[in-house]
């Protein structure tokens, strides 16, 4: 008696299957605690103690600890990564972040993303250019980040094999 296959990874999007104007929610919300918050900001040398020291933050006029930004900023990408970028070529640049409202400690972060452009590349026959709009929210539905953001991702017929049906085709 066999035992059933497991079943497969999706093997994620690929360069044909961007479509302008498509809308895309990423399905993963991410809750960010201080932990995260002071690690990061340690990580990356970012000394402001906005973002380390509830004590001074207390005297600002936010009265509590932001998420250092450029967290936000990782955290909405790594949200988009298994619907957009798991089968990036390279990513080719975060252009127009936007910061509106903050985001503290304690807050919810969800995200999704719209699709602005698709080309061929020029340079790379077995990849195209897409660039989306990732937008940011915390659990009350503000908005506290927006960018664009451009990648090079393979065609399906050319994307290497993983060994685990991320590209599309046979492996074997």
């Amino acid at each position: 008696m066999s035992e059933p296959r497991p079943a497969e990874r999706d093997p994620g999007r690929f360069y044909e299957d961007f479509r302008v104007g498509q809308r895309i929610v990423h399905p993963l919300g991410r809750t960010v605690y201080a932990a995260d918050n002071a690690w990061f900001s340690l990580l990356t040398q970012n000394q402001n103690p906005i973002h380390v020291d509830r004590h001074f933050s207390e005297r600002t006029p936010f009265g509590k600890p932001l998420v250092n930004s450029c967290l936000t900023l990782a955290l909405a990408t790594g949200q988009s990564v298994n619907d957009l970028t798991r089968n990036v070529f390279a990513n080719l640049g975060w252009e127009e972040v936007r910061l509106p409202a903050p985001l503290f400690e304690g807050d919810t972060l969800t995200s999704e993303s719209e699709v602005l452009a698709v080309r061929a590349s020029g340079s790379r026959p077995e990849a195209g250019i897409v660039t989306v709009r990732t937008t940011g929210r915390k659990q009350d539905g503000t908005v506290v980040i927006s960018f664009r953001r451009t990648f090079l991702i393979w065609k399906r017929a050319h994307a290497p094999s993983s060994g685990q049906g991320n590209s599309g085709r046979e492996n074997g």
